[in-house]
């Protein structure tokens, strides 16, 4: 049987300082060497993920965007991703009319970027673009005109729950919505993305294409639950959100513990050739 092992990284693999620690490296680097199929599905960009998961060196496809797309993790191909329609613009009409100002996520003529009004953005915004500060993919632009532009595929919102909570609810059962606070910076964030695009829709696609018969998986936020619902077996961090421990196979230790790569090390098969 060829099981693939899928980890979400905020508040599950990375550990409270946003990082990787030496021994999941050499473990999850060890298991990979010996035949473990290991992967990641996270909200982050490719971009930021491999920034925080430098010493990892698992070489297949990975998750990122929460499943807008996947991607080769050795050249940084795009192997699939999932657009917005010309409704795209539609939904950043009714944002911006409710006093939604959002950061949009696009190709711009073919290069990735994400877009944002600084004198428009709320604290929540300008200081998550300050975390990003010197990344490639950084547009700041001068009037909400210019958030049209290109082929968006995702739209992160992030202020008053007052704002957020209805335009969550209007949209959830249209798109792919993620509603909840940063485990950082405890701002309320709101994720829209097109209805193909999560976790458990790209999930299925790697394993179909690595052609394994069983998933297992790791997470802690309700953003994980459509994967653990998919999976074989799936297990929560124990700092995980209660929904997630209410559908996981079991509790293992915190993300401060380096509980999932504790686990693959009594756990993991790896697959055979």
């Amino acid at each position: 049987m060829k099981t693939l092992y899928v980890s979400d990284l905020d508040g599950t693999l990375l550990r409270s300082d946003v990082s990787t620690s030496d021994y999941t490296n050499r473990t999850i680097n060890r298991l990979a060497r010996q035949g473990m199929l290991f992967s990641y599905a996270t909200a982050r960009s490719y971009s930021t993920s491999a920034k925080v998961t430098r010493g990892l060196d698992a070489h297949i496809p990975l998750i990122v965007y929460n499943g807008a797309m996947i991607v080769d993790n050795v050249t940084g191909e795009i192997l699939l991703s999932n657009f917005f329609g010309s409704d795209a613009h539609a939904v950043l009409d009714d944002l911006l009319a409710h006093g939604v100002v959002p950061i949009v996520y696009a190709f711009v003529d073919g290069v990735e970027r994400f877009s944002y009004v600084p004198a428009r953005s709320s604290r929540g915004v300008l200081d998550f673009v300050a975390s990003r500060r010197g990344d490639r993919r950084d547009n700041p632009v001068n009037s909400t005109e210019d958030l049209y532009q290109g082929d968006i595929f995702y739209f992160a919102c992030i202020g008053e729950e007052e704002k957020l909570e209805p335009l969550e609810r209007k949209y959830r059962d249209v798109y792919h919505t993620v509603y909840q606070k940063d485990i950082y910076s405890g701002e309320q964030w709101l994720e829209i993305m097109p209805l193909a695009a999560s976790k458990s829709n790209a999930i299925r696609q790697l394993r179909e294409k690595l052609g394994c018969d069983r998933l297992v998986v790791f997470g802690d936020g309700k953003n994980d639950v459509d994967m653990f619902e998919l999976a074989d077996e799936g297990y929560a961090v124990s700092n995980a959100a209660p929904e997630l421990k209410a559908v996981a196979t079991a509790v293992i230790g915190s993300n401060d513990e380096d509980a999932v790569a504790h686990w693959l090390s009594e756990h993991a098969e790896m697959a055979e050739g």
